[in-house]
């Protein structure tokens, strides 16, 4: 009764809670401001534990000599600590700077590519009706499930210089067109995976083929989100579809199309599963790229494994560079608007 009248006169209600206590978690006895962190420190161990450590690792490797003795399972022998030599080692190797252009050219190409075609397909896929787009997104994400060996078998099949589809194909065509497009007219026996250039087509088609699927269903989601209207008010203004993609859906699909060109950057630049098996193993040397080169010194018939942890530690370095540029300059143009 006491306590009805007090706060019918307006009076404080001494049975509710306190600020204090309502600023901390319920039933977890924390602050509200530390729960946040509480409830990240699970993923921040798997983090550091998957990631961190062995990174770690691979660094404080590239600083040692460490070969067969060190390896060894009965009574290994210590790593010797040889400073920056594995480093000095990789920047006087032509090797580096081979392997370096080979990796950037080919992530450039891979990468414009990717998106590109992506992209075209995405815009496609928003055009299509519900059935037909469903079935083509099944159809372009079998192949971009298929795993790296798998595509790089089936790669390898098709370009084969004696029972490839692709020789076999281009046999088909007229010899003054495939002479007039290709400058020749035969290609039995054309060894496509044994010279450098021609083993990077069949390994950005490869790559390409694997990647856009992921790509276009990013922008079909991005599109989705798109107001009907906006594309009404274009069509009505008499803009074309290159107008319309400019001024509408490419600065709205722009946080898409950043993080996509960075995602795109990291894969292309660590391929290595693809290449090796069109390559064939380590055997020539000239299309190394990073991944590749790094592979061959630490699993070598002479294992350098210091050795490949440097180069892994500088591709992944240059790594670090170039998506560290990209997303400031991408922070500097958000900031300017």
């Amino acid at each position: 009764m006491t306590q009805t009248s007090t706060i019918a006169r307006g009076g404080d209600d001494t049975s509710a809670p306190s600020g204090r206590e309502s600023r901390r978690a319920r039933g977890s006895g924390l602050p509200e401001w530390v729960v946040p962190y509480v409830l990240l420190l699970p993923g921040l161990l798997v983090i550091g534990a998957l990631l961190l450590y062995p990174l770690y690792q691979m660094v404080d490797m590239s600083f040692h000599k460490v070969g067969l003795r060190q390896i060894k399972a009965v009574n290994p022998a210590p790593a010797d600590f040889v400073g920056t030599d594995n480093y000095q080692a990789i920047f006087s190797s032509d090797l580096f700077w081979s392997s370096l252009r080979n990796t950037v050219v080919f992530a450039v190409v891979t990468v414009a590519l990717t998106l590109l075609i992506g992209t075209l397909v995405g815009l496609l896929l928003n055009k299509l009706g519900k059935k037909m787009s469903a079935f083509v997104i099944v159809g372009i994400m079998a192949a971009w499930a298929t795993p790296p060996t798998a595509q790089a078998v089936v790669w390898k099949w098709l370009f084969d210089s004696d029972a490839g589809v692709v020789n076999w194909a281009l046999n088909l065509l007229p010899d003054g067109l495939s002479s007039l497009l290709f400058g020749r007219s035969d290609w039995s026996g054309q060894p496509w995976l044994n010279d450098t250039v021609t083993l990077y087509f069949v390994l950005v088609v490869a790559v390409v083929w694997a990647s856009f699927p992921f790509i276009a269903v990013s922008v079909l989601a991005g599109l989705k989100t798109i107001s009907a209207e906006l594309y009404e008010a274009a069509r009505i203004d008499g803009a074309g579809a290159l107008t319309t993609f400019r001024r509408i859906t490419f600065p709205l699909l722009k946080p898409v199309f950043s993080v996509l060109v960075v995602l795109s950057i990291i894969w292309d630049f660590k391929v290595f599963t693809q290449l090796y098996l069109l390559a064939g193993g380590t055997v020539n040397r000239d299309v190394f790229n990073l991944s590749l080169w790094s592979y061959a010194e630490a699993f070598g018939g002479s294992p350098k494994l210091g050795l490949g942890a440097a180069i892994a530690v500088v591709l992944t370095g240059v790594l670090l560079v170039i998506t560290f540029v990209y997303v400031r300059q991408i922070v500097k143009t958000e900031g300017v608007r």
